[in-house]
Formats: structure tokens, C-alpha cells, sequence
């Protein structure tokens, strides 16, 4: 059972989805940072919103940290960088409020279009000066979307309504997906000299941070307005009140802010061209409810060993790929492990292989397992999907790919793992049967057992009678308890293998018995 540590609010919904996941689940809301350094080593996940901050420190106390769960989509409130170098997952929710945010991003648009909220609060002084008001339509107008994700996308199919002429600027969205939209995909500078409205809709990263700031306010057009619903420090907020003074900015209409809450003194505040709302994007019923039940779900995912659909910190595939590979992943971790521990001598050469069907897939998630496998065996520290890559590289470790969309001749989805070495070559080969992996190869022997047990005995050897039993006897003088066994043989009296899964660990002596039966040629024990 793991232990989920909730720091900020979520919906019930969330918390019943992980307890009915059979995790212990602890909601400590608003806990200072060295209060939450201080217990953050008792737990395997963590689940928050934007409002605790996720540092390198608290990542590093975090000893049994395996995830860090974001109830929403960004994540600039987590070091990334040390969440990788510790081989934590960092999981968010991109989808469970796409709809929210941008439908709060369209009912700016028209509150900022049509002066609702100064017309509201005139009426409620006991005034009525319609001509103060005065609004503008969104038809033939032209939109500027900075950001064509999620959210950005939805606003475009929500604001088509209005018939207005959409730009967009996204440089990571392909041209036909753009069309598919009917807009234009263009450059910043053309996006905002020429647009009326602009709605930004991007995370917030080293590279967006200020992406309306200095010298873009000098190529604004006269009399735009700015929506920003998707994260503070995106727009430069004291060249924007200058620009509003100024009258080159008409209005602006802000859910977000550099620094939240925004400071009593900040100027923009006491601003009246700009419309407020406070952080409001995912604030509906259903969206809380859909972003809890998310992140439980990927935090979830990550806890049982599987591959959750939106990790920040991995190898970059698309959730359908991500998905399709999901069961495979374990595959390649275990006969990497496996495979690591049976090779001898220096380390040479990685290979992967896969067959079937998966091979016309994206495989960078099976190459991380695979690192992540046999770099488990040899570092005393964590590995896993997430820090697999950069460890590799560290130590100049490369894994080959070799694919064959055609099944193998037994099984329609084949996961293999070459580790050469300076005194030969060990080749084994999965697969995934009912969410379990079963090892169906070990080099050129074919059987069929599922590595469950944490040690196990690989040994080759003669095929002769009473070797099953010499094994057996063995164990029982020594009350070590087999779980199973599977052997595997070229022909009667032929070379053979066999795995034997053991409930307890076996010492030095009683492995160098088993290798004194006659026959035997090699035996070694395997830990998972």
C-alpha cells in the first residue's frame, strides 16, 4: 500500500478514486515548506495544485517520492530539473479543465468586448451613462491566439461563432492541424501588429516567461486588447498599465498574475480599462471534479508500475503511443534487469528489439525502460523512466534499436533485450499477457514463466533425468521454499535451462551447491 500526501485541495472525487485504488491517502492542506520538508519522506506520492510550491528541497527529502501529481496543467510550481535528477514523475492533468479554461477565456473575450462588468458596477452606483459603454463586435475583427494547445484550440472553435479572422502562433503545431481550425498559423510579429484581440494561451517556461514584454509592446497595434487566462509573468504587467494609460492597449482582460494574489499596491490594479478575475479558469463543478479524478488516475498509474498518460518529465510520445506501449514498458524494464545480471564481463553494447505490431510505434519509452533495467542492477540510486536518459548519457550508454513490424512466429508483440559484454552475449525476450510480463526466451531457449518472485535461479545445464529433483533436494535441505519452475531444453539429453522462482534469498554456499551438480553449467541468482 502507498502513501498519497494531498497538499492542496482537490475534489472528493479524486481522493475516493485513489482510496478505492487501495492507497492511504492524507490531505494536509496549507502546510508551511519546512513543515512539508520534514514529513514528505513518509510518502510515495504527492498531489497538489499551484498553490505549494514544489522545491528541490522538498524533492530531495522526498526518499520514496516516486510522483509528484499536478491537479491541473501547469507545472511551473514544480523544479522539474530536480524532480528528473531524483527520478521522480512529475503527472498533471492537461484535459480535465480544457473546457473550463476556455470557455473563462471566451466570457472574457465578451465581457472585455461589451465593458460588462464597468457597466454592471455603474449601474449598481445608482448611474446610468450608456454612453460610457461603448463596446465593439467580435465579427471581422481580427484574433491573435498565441498557443494552440488544449485550451488555445477550443477557444478558436468557440470563438469561430463570432466570425472574426483568427492568427495563431504556435511553433510546435503542424500547418494542417492550423487548417483543420481555419486559421492562420504566423509569425509573433505579424500576430501582434495585426490583431485586435490577442488570447494567450502557453505554460509558462523560460522561454514564454515575458512573452509580451518590452519589444513587443512597441509593435502592438493601436488599440488591442490582451486576454490572458493561462499564466502569470506572460505579459510584462508594468509596461501593460503604461500601455493602457497611454491608450495603445484599449483593454485588457487578466485571470492571472506574475505574483498570486497579486500585491494591493501593483498598479494595474487600480486600473479600470482591465477586467479581474481571480484565477478562475478550472473553477467550474465539472471541471474539478474531472481534473481530481485525472491526476488520481495518473498518479495511480505511475504507483502500480504503469505508464501514465501525461508525465511532464519523460521521453515526449503521444498519449495514443504512450498508451499502446503502456503494458510493454514493464516488459523491457524486467528483461533489461534480467538481462544485466546474467551478462558478465564489460559491458559493450544495448540492444532492443521489438516485433509485431508495437514496432511501428514511437519506442523511445521502451528504450528509457530498458536503460532504466539494467542501470537499476549496477547504481545505488533510483532509476526509472525519468531519470533513465540523462543517466545513460552520463555514462555513455547507448541502446541500438532493431524493429520488425512483422509478429514472431509465436507472438504477436515481442519485447527483446541484447546486453553484450567482453565475454559474450545475453539475449532475452518478452511479452505482455493479461497486464502480466511473462519471459518467453533466454538466449536460445523458448518457455513461458512470469518473473514474480524477488529471487530467482537461472541455471544451464545437461538435460538429464533427476536434475529437477537434485535442484529440489537442495532447496528442501536448506528450507528454501520454490514458487515455481520452468525449464526449457534444445531436445532429450540436449543443452537445457531452467528458472526457478524461490520465496527466500539463497546464500553464497547453497548456489555454489546447486553449481557442484553434475551437469550444471553455469547457475546465477537474479533479484528483482
Amino acid at each position: 500500500m502507498s502513501k498519497v500526501l494531498i497538499a492542496d485541495p482537490i475534489n472528493d472525487s479524486g481522493v475516493q478514486k485513489l482510496t478505492d485504488n487501495g492507497h492511504q491517502v492524507d490531505i494536509k492542506v496549507g502546510l508551511p515548506h519546512e513543515e512539508l520538508i520534514k514529513i514528505i519522506d513518509k510518502y510515495d506520492a504527492l498531489i497538489v495544485r499551484s498553490e505549494t510550491k514544489v522545491t528541490s528541497e522538498i524533492l530531495a527529502s522526498g526518499h520514496h517520492l516516486q510522483v509528484v501529481g499536478r491537479a491541473g496543467v501547469g507545472v511551473d510550481n514544480i523544479d522539474l530539473d530536480a524532480a528528473t535528477s531524483h527520478g521522480i514523475a512529475v503527472v498533471n492533468a492537461p484535459s480535465g479543465n480544457t473546457i473550463a479554461a476556455a470557455e473563462h477565456a471566451v466570457a472574457l473575450i465578451l465581457a472585455l468586448a461589451r465593458n460588462i462588468p464597468q457597466a454592471d458596477a455603474s449601474i449598481r452606483d445608482g448611474k446610468w451613462k450608456r454612453s460610457e459603454f461603448m463596446g465593439v463586435e467580435l465579427k471581422d475583427k481580427i484574433f491573435g491566439i498565441i498557443g494552440l494547445g488544449k485550451v488555445g484550440s477550443e477557444v478558436v472553435r468557440r470563438l469561430k461563432a463570432f466570425q472574426p479572422n483568427i492568427l495563431a502562433y504556435d511553433p510546435y503545431i503542424p500547418l494542417e492541424f492550423a487548417r483543420s481550425l481555419g486559421v492562420e498559423l504566423v509569425d509573433m510579429e505579424r500576430l501582434i501588429t495585426e490583431s485586435d484581440f490577442i488570447s494567450i494561451h502557453t505554460p509558462l517556461t523560460a522561454s514564454t516567461s515575458q512573452l509580451i514584454g518590452e519589444e513587443q509592446f512597441k509593435k502592438l497595434k493601436q488599440g488591442v486588447r490582451i486576454i490572458n487566462a493561462a499564466r502569470g509573468g506572460l505579459v510584462n504587467e508594468v509596461l501593460l498599465n503604461d500601455a493602457l494609460n497611454s491608450g495603445l492597449v484599449s483593454g485588457a482582460a487578466f485571470d492571472v498574475f506574475e505574483s498570486e494574489p497579486p500585491p494591493s499596491d501593483l498598479p494595474l490594479l487600480k486600473n479600470n480599462k482591465v477586467i479581474f478575475t481571480p484565477h478562475l479558469g478550472a473553477s467550474t463543478v465539472e471541471a474539478q471534479i474531472a481534473v481530481a479524478v485525472e491526476i488520481a488516475e495518473e498518479v495511480c498509474a505511475v504507483l502500480s508500475g504503469g505508464a501514465a498518460r501525461y508525465t511532464v518529465n519523460v521521453p515526449t510520445v503521444p498519449a495514443e503511443v504512450r498508451e499502446a506501449l503502456g503494458e510493454y514498458i514493464p516488459v523491457a524494464s524486467t528483461m533489461g534487469k534480467i538481462a544485466m545480471q546474467l551478462a558478465e564481463g564489460q559491458l559493450e553494447s544495448v540492444s532492443l528489439r521489438v516485433y509485431g505490431s508495437i514496432a511501428e510505434l514511437d519506442t523511445t519509452l521502451l528504450v528509457s525502460a530498458v536503460i532504466a533495467g539494467i542501470l537499476d542492477t549496477t547504481l545505488g540510486t533510483r532509476v526509472n523512466l525519468v531519470n533513465a536518459p540523462r543517466l545513460a548519457k552520463e555514462r555513455g550508454l547507448e541502446v541500438s534499436e532493431i524493429k520488425a513490424a512483422e509478429p514472431d512466429s509465436q507472438y504477436s508483440n515481442l519485447v527483446g533485450v541484447e546486453v553484450r559484454t567482453s565475454t559474450g552475449t545475453v539475449f532475452l525476450a518478452g511479452s505482455s499477457f493479461g497486464a502480466s510480463v511473462h519471459l518467453l526466451r533466454l538466449n536460445d531457449f523458448f518457455l513461458d514463466m512470469q518473473p514474480q518472485t524477488s529471487y530467482m535461479l537461472f541455471m544451464s545445464h545437461r538435460d538429464q533425468p533427476g536434475m529437477i529433483g537434485k535442484v529440489g533436494t537442495i532447496a528442501g535441505t536448506h528450507d528454501l521454499n520454490i514458487a515455481f519452475m520452468e525449464v526449457g531444453r534444445s531436445g532429450p539429453r540436449g543443452a537445457a535451462t531452467m528458472v526457478v522462482g524461490f520465496d527466500d534469498p539463497l546464500s553464497d554456499s547453497q548456489l555454489e551447491e546447486i553449481r557442484g551438480i553434475a551437469g550444471v553449467e553455469w547457475a546465477k541468482v537474479v533479484k528483482l
